[in-house]
């Protein structure tokens, strides 16, 4: 299905992924502001992830929030991108400081996962072991930035075996172009849809 159709999801095979909520990333005055802020803004991004994890929450669904982050003298990190190799010169992304935090409107809840990588992408062996663990083959992921780590993200948890849906109206990239062409090629691997189309309910599976 495409987004503008709605869809049913089983909570107990269902798992909400949110992608980099911290403050470096998606806060106003974080490193990476002048890159994600105004779409993330101009969407409400924030007020959309909101509301996405609170139903989810209260669906019964699993959330797990991805953050990425390293030690203060950045010997965990591999400068084998650009991107990466930005972070490290920003100073970004200090595990243990606000800056790395995830911001307080997405604070994780009390039954929340938050798995922290050092890769640009948030799936991993601990992501697959929660899934594995908690019998989840579908994955409702959101977050910034749709075409870097939602994308990467998506297209692991695909050749993991995952059923995929892209939230596209809770991501958001540096552009508008950036993120509508990172969609456009989601849109081969995975399901497109938005939050207002997301039923929860235990008989869908």
């Amino acid at each position: 299905m495409e987004k503008g159709h709605a869809m049913r999801f089983d909570p107990s095979r269902t798992a909400v992924v949110s992608i980099h909520n911290q403050r470096d990333i998606i806060g106003p005055d974080g490193a990476f502001a002048h890159l994600f802020h105004e779409q993330i803004t101009a969407r409400n991004v924030v007020g959309k992830l909101s509301g996405l994890l609170d139903q989810a929450r209260t669906a019964g669904a699993t959330i797990i929030y991805t953050r990425i982050a390293f030690a203060p003298d950045y010997s965990d990190l591999v400068p084998n991108s650009p991107l990466l190799q930005l972070v490290q010169q920003a100073g970004a992304l200090v595990d243990g400081t606000e800056s790395a935090a995830i911001i307080q409107p997405l604070l994780p809840g009390p039954g929340d996962a938050v798995i922290t990588n050092q890769q640009v992408g948030g799936f991993g062996t601990e992501l697959a072991g929660l899934l594995e663990s908690g019998g989840i083959d579908t994955l409702l992921i959101a977050g910034v930035a749709t075409n870097i780590s939602v994308e990467s993200t998506a297209r692991a948890a695909v050749d993991h075996g995952c059923r995929v849906v892209i939230v596209e109206d809770a991501c958001s990239a540096a552009t508008e172009a950036a993120h509508a062409a990172s969609i456009e090629s989601l849109g081969l691997l995975a399901t497109i849809t938005g939050c207002g189309d997301i039923q929860w309910d235990p008989a869908a599976g």
